[in-house]
């Protein structure tokens, strides 16, 4: 069984960056493709060659990554994949294209719907450099979208990383899709019962993860905060940011784990598609404050693993602080929780099913 493995451009670490160096590690001899690979800003892939496509040579190409969109697509259209069995990829966008022989299968891992071209107007103002010629990525953007509505088409099964992308995935490509949450790598984070007296945030720093109502509320608050992350909104919040608010930038994976493991408790305030950052502070028997709706419907209970707000303003960001400052939490179960439902084993358990589905019963793992 040859297998090749596909993600959108390895140029980054993200969530579906983490997702796809876990299905690396599972199949150790599967062949690895991306549209674009930068080794010293992405994933571990260690001795593994990654074959890339024609993007790879145009100078710069991993810094403006996203100015060569119109160019994706035919990249991967690009790829001679015909040899293989079996096609897994891990795409927000682009992979999903890839030919395969008639007689092979497709799983794509969809962590999105393709969103700056469904969602340009929440895409461009996170961007805002590219205001000024909004005019011409609408015009580009309205033709892309007819060709990710035909390359939906190619894979033979999409497993999504929630219910609101499943979601997704039914309305805007007509695909059904089943729910498998993403797991995370237990043995990169910590576990401790002893918090110290401060909260924390990990995110890049975009607009719609409303860092600034964090900011705010904690503002109000005057209680430690400690925020983890780089991005275009960083410079804007440490202007209204109070002393009790430390920004600590891009900080080593050892200290973001030990961090985690002693938070009084992670803040997510953004409306996320599915969201590792919750599960990852769980793992850490850490509890969440989370705004309540998207992806933390698949992975928290709230009293449970954390506590859920319902509106995304200072007062109900406040209210749910101080909840989950004073209640007492059992931290062995939060933990437990989260490696019962989001491990490595309980992860590739539910994948071992649905290959064997795909591929009709043929034993590969």
């Amino acid at each position: 069984m040859k297998i090749a493995l596909v993600h959108d451009y390895l140029t980054q670490q993200g969530g579906a960056e983490r997702v796809f160096e876990l299905l690396c590690q599972y199949f150790p001899t599967a062949d690895i493709f991306t549209a674009l690979y930068e080794p010293t800003k992405t994933i571990v892939l260690d001795e593994r060659s990654v074959h890339t496509t024609f993007l790879q040579k145009l100078p710069k190409a991993s810094h403006y990554f996203r100015l060569l969109a119109p160019l994706y697509f035919p990249a991967f259209r690009s790829l001679n994949l015909q040899s293989y069995d079996l096609i897994i990829s891990s795409t927000s966008s682009f992979a999903k294209a890839v030919k395969k022989n008639p007689n092979a299968k497709h799983i794509c891992f969809c962590h999105n719907v393709t969103r700056f071209l469904w969602d340009t107007s929440t895409y461009l103002n996170e961007y805002k450099d590219y205001q000024t010629w909004t005019p011409v990525i609408r015009k580009i953007f309205e033709v892309m979208r007819k060709d990710d509505l035909r390359y939906a088409k190619e894979p033979d099964i999409y497993i999504a990383n929630s219910s609101v992308v499943a979601q997704r995935i039914q309305n805007i490509y007509g695909q059904d899709s089943i729910v498998i949450n993403y797991p995370i790598d237990s043995s990169k984070f910590q576990f401790s019962e002893r918090k110290n007296d401060f909260f924390l945030v990990s995110s890049r720093m975009l607009s719609y993860k409303r860092i600034d109502l964090i900011v705010e509320a904690f503002n109000w608050l005057g209680w430690p905060l400690l925020v983890i992350g780089d991005g275009p909104e960083r410079q804007y919040l440490e202007s209204k940011a109070l002393d009790n608010i430390k920004f600590l930038g891009y900080v080593s994976d050892e200290m973001r784990a030990y961090l985690m493991s002693q938070a009084l408790s992670v803040i997510v305030a953004a409306f996320e598609d599915y969201g590792l950052v919750p599960i990852e502070a769980n793992i850490s028997g850490t509890p969440v404050v989370a705004y309540g709706a998207g992806g933390v419907l698949d992975t928290q209970i709230s009293g449970k693993t954390g506590i859920l707000f319902q509106r995304q303003t200072p007062e109900s960001l406040q209210s749910a602080l101080v909840e989950v400052k004073e209640k007492q939490w059992n931290y062995a179960k939060i933990r437990d929780h989260a490696m019962s439902n989001f491990s490595q084993e309980a992860f590739f358990k539910k994948i071992k099913a649905v290959m064997q589905i795909v591929l009709e019963e043929q034993v590969i793992l």
